[in-house]
């Protein structure tokens, strides 16, 4: 068991654990004190003194009666579970009680995805003759061309695009970091953008895309920017800066890319989580069984 008041003690320690011994960054330690801080508020909604086995399953009912989506249920345990290991390893609590809990399943979604029309559209949107413009034509190059996360755009400073080479360093999950390649049309629109960079800089800044204020983007920022473009073309589904990587990886696999380089490129651990994406264009999968299959 695990005493509900050291439970809601020690969760600066272990976000302190995550940040500086396992190198996660500051988004990814503030969504699990979030998840913490949902499991705390449940103990005291129930009124409980402290969490043992069958703590699980209430949980569980608790997050489903709040609504959570099955995603957001499996992160929370993953999160809680991942914190009841920290305070045993550190002798605050004996044992986890959830050690021998089944992990919570869900069904993996096939991800949204826009079509090479949509993407033609929203690439060209931004209006050129402006300094906004020319700076958002940049990133939306490479949020498609390069597939990256919006927390890896922000983060991204000058130094890591590589413009001879036709590169782009990221840090993703864990700091880990990664080389995309990336083609003309990203080092075109990049170039076209640092020539106008100093429009918007009034003290050093490091970071690669700037508000126009002189400040690092946020991603709530590039989110609005995105929502806008996506209205002005008239597009319908909802378009949040995510959808790119997965419209970046779901064309590449149509387009005849194999599964590992799409891996690496995406910076996905698993090769599990790249392979949803072969769900999604199943126009490929029927053009490779008409070519290859002796009755296609």
């Amino acid at each position: 068991m695990a005493k509900a008041e050291i439970l809601k003690k020690e969760p600066d320690a272990y976000l302190n654990f995550i940040i500086f011994e396992k190198g996660l960054s500051q988004n990814t330690a503030e969504a699990y004190k979030s998840d913490i801080k949902i499991f705390c508020d449940f103990l005291d909604a129930a009124g409980a003194e402290e969490a043992v086995e069958e703590t699980y399953i209430d949980f569980i009912f608790y997050l489903k009666g709040k609504n959570y989506s099955p995603a957001s249920i499996a992160r929370i345990i993953v999160s809680v579970k991942n914190y009841m290991k920290f305070l045993a390893r550190s002798g605050k609590i004996e044992k986890s009680p959830f050690e021998r809990s089944e992990p919570f399943k869900t069904v993996k979604k096939i991800p949204n995805v826009l079509t090479s029309a949509d993407i033609d559209m929203m690439l060209a949107a931004p209006d050129k003759s402006k300094k906004e413009g020319v700076r958002d034509a940049a990133m939306l190059e490479l949020l498609y061309c390069a597939g990256i996360r919006v927390s890896e755009l922000v983060n991204m400073e000058i130094t890591d695009m590589d413009l001879e080479n036709k590169t782009v360093r990221c840090f993703g999950k864990g700091s880990k970091e990664r080389i995309v390649p990336v083609g003309d049309f990203v080092i075109e629109a990049v170039s076209d953008y640092l020539l106008r960079r100093k429009e918007f800089v009034k003290s050093f800044e490091p970071s690669l895309f700037i508000t126009r204020r002189g400040n690092r983007f946020t991603r709530m920022g590039v989110w609005k920017i995105i929502k806008g473009y996506a209205a002005k073309c008239g597009i319908k589904k909802n378009v949040y800066p995510h959808i790119f990587r997965h419209s970046f990886a779901t064309h590449l696999l149509g387009g005849g890319a194999d599964l590992r380089s799409v891996q690496e490129m995406l910076g996905h651990a698993d090769i599990s989580t790249t392979q949803i994406y072969t769900h999604v264009d199943r126009t490929g999968l029927k053009k490779i069984h008409k070519k290859f299959h002796p009755r296609g």
